[in-house]
């Protein structure tokens, strides 16, 4: 990895955690986040050339902070100036307890950001925008909403949060539990995003799903007796355990059933399959709960071939009707057709609406070429894996695409 490319995933990831700090005294999070964008620009442009600060993220709060004051100050507060410095004044960065306020400040923005006096789609386009750091067209592609749609809610939802006055800390145990559902979803899609980008040449952006990873296991931690929280971190880590085997040597892509599973997590394995257990002997299932059984299911098999699939579509049956999502119906095609058939799974595949088909993307196509090469039809099978890696934004999973439809010959 070149320089650049090290200094951008660096500050890529300290970003969230800079705001948060910033957050915990401002509440005004159009300041705060032009502070912190100013201290990430100026971090761009000095760390390739003077090196990486030793406590990097000790630096850019720093740099923050005084932006901030600066902002402050134009803005007509002067007043606050010492108050201001006094609240920001860095940890030092070697105490022992740095990494645990750093955890708290990041789920407490979190938490912050799921506000009740916001809806849901802005509670959760401001959270993926200040926590998970993904840009505003990548939110606007995962809810497949107008970019400007998308900027606007979070303008808004800054906005409306400042006029609440709500103060940078955990609300009450009882409000915690009610904003739960919208800071999972946070998660998941964070996680989602880490795990399979939307774009770029990586696959994954590693750094992301372990972060979402961390903040999971730390709400964790804050509300141990959640059933679903807890099928929400099992499903993480058994998914995470695979990242080691889904690239080659050359960053090529490699599914589910090629990987070598020797390769796995075999910890991230164990304390995942324990805690699906956990969720499920509560009683009632959630999805994550159900998802995480799924992907325990897949970490029991030894090989590919050794695959439970019965299991499988039964539990995507059971997930289909709780969450009848376009991308449950289109992984429950796939286990229909591995129980029932190729052809049964196309059948499962062509029910589905134009609507959820569109809302898969690429992955509507590839899935099909999928079932079609099962099924012996190659020519299809190859027009599909085309068609899917023109529409795919991330290019490990174009090559892959397109590797898959070479293999099937040329077009007649």
């Amino acid at each position: 990895m070149n320089p650049e490319q090290l200094v951008e995933d660096l500050l890529r990831r300290l970003a969230p955690q800079v705001l948060a700090v910033l957050a915990r005294r401002e509440p005004n999070f159009d300041l705060c986040e032009d502070a912190v964008q100013e201290a990430l620009v100026e971090g761009a442009a000095r760390w390739p050339v003077d090196g990486i600060p030793d406590h990097p993220r000790g630096w850019l709060v720093t740099v923050a902070a005084n932006r901030l004051i600066d902002h402050q100050r134009s803005d007509g507060a002067r007043r606050r100036r010492e108050e201001q410095v006094a609240a920001l004044e860095l940890r030092d960065p070697g105490r022992a307890d740095d990494e645990e306020t750093r955890a708290d400040d990041t789920l407490t923005l979190l938490f912050l950001c799921c506000h009740p006096a916001l809806s849901p789609p802005s509670q959760l386009a401001l959270a993926l925008r200040a926590v998970g750091g993904l840009t505003t067209a990548q939110i606007a592609s995962a809810f497949l909403a107008p970019e400007a749609t998308v900027a606007q809610r979070i303008s808004r939802a800054k906005q409306r949060i400042r006029a609440t006055g709500t103060h940078f800390t955990l609300p009450h145990p009882d409000e915690r539990a009610a904003r739960l559902r919208v800071v999972m979803h946070v998660l998941y899609l964070m996680f989602t995003e880490g795990h399979t980008a939307t774009g770029g040449p990586a696959l994954q952006r590693v750094d992301l799903a372990r972060e979402a990873l961390r903040l999971t296991r730390l709400a964790h931690r804050l509300l141990p007796d959640e059933d679903e929280l807890t099928g929400l971190l099992a499903l993480m880590l058994l998914t995470h355990a695979r990242g080691p085997a889904r690239n080659t040597a050359d960053e090529g892509l490699v599914v589910l059933a090629d990987q070598d599973r020797g390769g796995w997590d075999a910890a991230a394995v164990a304390e995942g399959t324990a805690l699906v257990e956990q969720a499920l002997a509560a009683g009632a299932v959630g999805e994550y709960q159900l998802q995480a059984a799924i992907a325990a299911v897949h970490a029991q098999a030894t090989r590919a071939e050794d695959t439970d699939w019965p299991q499988i579509r039964t539990l995507y049956d059971v997930l289909h009707r709780l969450t009848p999502t376009p991308v449950v119906a289109l992984n429950r095609a796939v286990a229909i057709a591995l129980t029932a058939g190729p052809a049964a799974g196309l059948g499962a595949v062509d029910a589905m609406s134009p609507d959820d088909l569109a809302a898969c993307g690429h992955r509507a196509d590839a899935v099909r070429g999928h079932l079609d090469e099962l099924a012996g039809n190659h020519h299809d099978a190859r027009e599909q894996y085309l068609r899917a890696a023109a529409r795919a934004t991330n290019d490990t999973e174009r090559r892959y695409l397109e590797e898959r439809a070479a293999r099937l010959g040329p077009s007649p």
